[in-house]
């Protein structure tokens, strides 16, 4: 009897970190998605349960030691398409179930899939999401590692709005922030100072003026601080950093994916224009440089991305 060929014997090796199909059908996600979000058994979907969601984000999304293959697993699995985002509910929906749609989008662009097609139909409802996405990333919460993860991840997915600008949902809700009212948070010196150069921008900066909305004026006033805020909050937790001793890998790692974010946002023509005298104002490069994060080993990446002025 001939020999068999070894390329029919040998098995093919699975690749490293690919998730097989008897893992799938093994894991607890695929028992919780057949009983409420599965497409093909949605006919004998139980009710929505809120705790749900609740216990996949403490128990899947925020383990950071197994998180990215159990996110895999819940993406596979359609978990934003048909769980997450049919039964988000604006103001009430809870933190865990904010963070669970961000961490979603992240994956998705982690594996280059369609991501905006499910927000598309409800637009009025991603403004309600993406508002309270906006007031996530800036409130004031004591710097753990725990915190900072989250606030990373909120960072990633803002960066990915901004970066989808062709897409009308995150056009809508970006360009709010990075238009020429934004100018609004600029010393009176400042402004006048940048009005003069470009005489234009004059006449739509009295146009804006004139077409204020004292009913709105307050909410208005949010969004074109958003970013200064943002980045003050930045430089306020870099300040944390230490010169010698432990430090927070996910403080880190978020001022690392902060200053990526200041680079795209100084990338792109509609997000530069008028965002760049903001971040000017705020000396953001300045902070970066003198910080005790360039000085530190684990701060070699930020150094190298932050010269980015």
């Amino acid at each position: 009897m001939a020999p068999q060929d070894d390329n029919q014997t040998q098995e093919k090796p699975v690749l490293k970190g690919a998730i097989t199909i008897s893992q799938i059908n093994a894991d607890e996600i695929t028992f919780l998605a057949n009983r409420f979000w599965a497409p093909d058994t949605a006919n004998a979907h139980e009710a929505f349960n809120s705790q749900i969601i609740e216990d996949i984000y403490r128990k899947e999304i925020c383990d950071s030691r197994h998180s990215l293959r159990r996110i895999m697993m819940l993406e596979f699995s359609q978990y934003l398409e048909n769980y997450l985002w049919p039964n988000f509910d604006g103001e009430r929906a809870t933190r865990a179930h904010l963070m669970s749609i961000v961490a979603m989008v992240n994956e998705k662009f982690r594996e280059k899939v369609e991501v905006w097609k499910v927000f598309e139909k409800s637009s009025e409802l991603f403004a309600k999401f993406f508002q309270r996405v906006l007031e996530a990333c800036i409130e004031d919460r004591p710097v753990t590692p725990a915190v900072m993860r989250e606030q990373t991840a909120l960072l990633v997915f803002l960066n990915h709005c901004f970066n989808s600008m062709e897409v009308e949902i995150c056009r809508d809700q970006a360009k709010r922030l990075v238009s020429l009212a934004m100018w609004s948070c600029l010393q009176p010196k400042r402004r006048e100072q940048e009005l003069t150069q470009i005489p234009q921008w004059r006449k739509f900066w009295k146009k804006l003026q004139k077409r204020e909305n004292s009913e709105q004026k307050e909410k208005l006033s949010w969004e074109r601080h958003f970013l200064q805020n943002l980045m003050i909050k930045f430089i306020r937790i870099l300040d944390t950093i230490p010169e010698a001793g432990p430090v927070c890998d996910e403080t880190v790692r978020y001022c690392e994916r902060f200053v990526e974010f200041l680079i795209d946002l100084e990338a792109l023509l509609p997000t530069r224009r008028f965002f760049n005298t903001v971040m000017d104002d705020c000396h953001v490069v300045v902070r970066c440089s003198l910080s005790s994060l360039v000085r530190r080993e684990e701060g070699n990446l930020f150094a190298q991305v932050s010269h980015f002025s």
